[in-house]
């Protein structure tokens, strides 16, 4: 199989600085920013791909992340508004680097940026397991 041809399409999504998403540095905490793309792709997944998490698992399939890659550059404060934006990167045979970036929603600044990449696998073994052709084609806008 030779690499999909990825039109590497934007998709962006808002939120908003919780209070538990502050540290004792008066900042969002580092591991939040993890959570707020892993969110964020949940529902891109649903509203952008139009394959929802839920399709996966009828099919008995999950997504498992293999690693997860920040570079911090600006922090969040409580009340913030931003943005996540991400996009696939590359498809690999049983994987998917999915590149981020978080901006303040005020000034259109990065916060942090980086990558994901997760690994399909076969629920009932939690083994990789090849992304089936038709999965490659909607993450392949």
């Amino acid at each position: 199989m030779s690499a999909p041809v990825l039109s590497r399409t934007v998709f962006e999504s808002e939120l908003q600085v919780r209070p538990d998403d502050i540290d004792m540095n008066q900042h969002v905490h580092s591991s939040r920013y993890l959570d707020y793309v892993l969110a964020e792709r949940f529902d891109q997944m649903a509203r952008c791909y139009r394959m929802p998490w839920e399709e996966f698992t009828k099919l008995g399939l999950g997504w498992v992340v293999r690693t997860a890659h920040v570079e911090y550059k600006r922090p969040l404060g409580l009340g913030d508004w931003f943005i996540v934006r991400t996009w696939v990167q590359e498809i690999l045979k049983d994987s998917v680097r999915v590149d981020f970036e978080i901006l303040k929603k005020a000034n259109r600044k990065t916060s942090c940026d980086g990558h994901f990449i997760y690994t399909l696998v076969n629920l009932a073994n939690g083994r990789a397991t090849p992304i089936p052709e038709a999965i490659i084609a909607r993450y392949a806008i």
